[in-house]
């Protein structure tokens, strides 16, 4: 993993765009079940006080620790993005996250009563429409942007993924993915502004290939996956008989074996939701800068581990 960058104009208050924090205009809970524990799972998104940023508190342990969500607290991108501070962790945070962030709000803490946050539909719709029920409340203190001055590079030679922000005037980001697939090959997804979010990426779905279903069953893992919070890509053939156990195992309705494509219990939002998904996840990973930024984001093969080391590089990059 390598990263580039090049020198830079000191940050101070000259470089700094003015705006108004924002928190919820009140709290809302939701409940669903753990993508991986499967567990009955509540969460309460609360308003919180000026420059207190996004905290994640685990109600159901002694004393209810709170987590920073901040990019240097993230333990785990295997699965998803996993946060952790002392004894205390908290997975399946990006889709919360990043609709935090898209509708502006810069303070909140979230509790929870268990190790994951829902995965609910498996997008960033539910919590966006809950967002827009409880309306968003303008606070005192300023916001502070942090404007790109230069091109910022994080690279992983071994996966191809490159995650490169350039100097733009806004916020700004194109997603593009390339499996070795014959279902899933090249798409690109781009996002020119956050007021585009809750319309044109809010709903895209997680996905994945029904390789990674088994090796996660046979982990223990996705105990609460189903087709109404993934898709699933079925891209080599099976019997009928071993795709119908795996859909046993899911909840899902049985398949016709001979038929490749995409397993899902609603159509496809988009014929690029994949692409659109990922660029999802990367704005839940950057909400963990901790800081807004004025800039493009050009995200080659991305994914959580070096959606995190790129969010820890712009971190770096704004606060040393």
């Amino acid at each position: 993993m390598t990263h580039k960058t090049v020198p830079r104009t000191p940050f101070s208050s000259e470089t700094v765009y003015m705006a108004k924090q924002n928190t919820l205009g009140a709290p809302f809970t939701l409940q669903g079940k753990g993508l991986h524990t499967g567990l009955k799972l509540t969460v309460t998104f609360c308003p919180a006080p000026e420059n207190h940023g996004y905290k994640i508190q685990r109600i159901d342990l002694p004393g209810q620790p709170i987590i920073d969500a901040v990019a240097e607290n993230v333990i785990d991108t295997q699965r998803g993005t996993v946060l952790g501070q002392g004894e205390a962790r908290c997975s399946t945070v990006e889709h919360a996250m990043a609709a935090l962030f898209a509708l502006g709000v810069d303070n909140c803490l979230i509790q929870v009563d268990g190790p994951e946050v829902p995965i609910l539909d498996g997008s960033a719709e539910i919590y966006v429409e809950h967002i827009r029920k409880v309306g968003i409340m303008s606070q005192k203190a300023n916001r502070d942007y942090y404007p790109i001055t230069h091109k910022i590079e994080v690279r992983d030679e071994k996966t191809g993924s490159v995650m490169t922000i350039l100097p733009d005037d806004q916020f700004s980001i194109t997603a593009m993915i390339a499996f070795n697939s014959k279902v899933l090959n090249n798409q690109f997804s781009t996002l020119e502004s956050l007021d585009d979010f809750e319309r044109e990426i809010a709903p895209a779905r997680t996905f994945c290939f029904v390789r990674e279903v088994e090796m996660m069953l046979a982990a223990g893992l996705i105990r609460g996956g189903d087709l109404d919070n993934a898709i699933v890509i079925y891209e080599t053939p099976k019997s009928q008989e071993e795709l119908d156990q795996l859909a046993d195992r899911i909840g899902a309705p049985h398949h016709d074996a001979t038929e490749l494509g995409f397993l899902q219990t609603k159509p496809l939002m988009w014929d690029n939701e994949p692409a659109r998904h990922k660029l999802l996840d990367i704005i839940g990973d950057m909400a963990l800068v901790g800081h807004r930024i004025k800039g493009r984001i050009i995200a080659t093969r991305p994914g959580h581990t070096i959606n995190n080391k790129f969010a820890r590089a712009l971190r770096k990059e704004i606060f040393s």
